[in-house]
């Protein structure tokens, strides 16, 4: 092989790693990007006056709440459902959180009756709002890593829309 060859192979190599360092690049912007557009809600703006709290959320492209969160101090996406009677977590969540599986019981949803299993969280975070011993239930049949929000906590609190905004205050 002749010296022109190789400095052809290596500039050739050199092109080659600069495009997949610069696709990676992209991957990385665009999924953060994406991210962003389901959940608006990663940094919440919290405010607190005497014994009030407050969370503002904005709706996210799709016409949902979704924001991050925590139960018993471990990080999740919540997805606000004032149509949920309890928080619905799915069981993939649920093994991450350790949350122990108490009796099953039928429950309506939108696609028919299902057999979730009852539990008590410790402790559920949205922003500056906590509220502890909040009843919910582990859902075998839900996809996904988002944590249905269900009236079991929001009836705890006062909630208005504006708009695109979302005003959730605590007394």
């Amino acid at each position: 092989m002749n010296e022109h060859n190789f400095q052809k192979r290596i500039g050739k190599g050199m092109t080659i790693m600069g495009w997949i360092v610069v696709l990676g690049l992209l991957t990385f912007y665009f999924s953060r990007f994406l991210e962003q557009e389901n959940n608006p809600n990663q940094n919440l703006s919290v405010s607190q006056t005497g014994n009030s709290r407050q969370v503002q959320l904005q709706r996210n492209r799709y016409g949902h709440y979704v924001s991050n969160g925590m139960i018993n101090n471990k990080t999740v996406v919540f997805i606000l459902d004032t149509g949920a009677t309890n928080i619905s977590i799915p069981e993939k969540i649920a093994q991450k959180l350790k949350l122990r599986a108490g009796i099953s019981m039928p429950v309506n949803t939108a696609n028919g009756q299902i057999q979730v299993y009852a539990t008590t969280l410790d402790s559920v975070k949205l922003g500056a709002i906590e509220l502890h011993n909040i009843s919910a239930n582990i859902n075998p049949y839900m996809q996904g890593e988002e944590v249905l929000l269900g009236m079991s906590f929001l009836k705890h609190l006062d909630f208005s829309q504006q708009g695109d905004q979302l005003l959730i205050r605590q007394y």
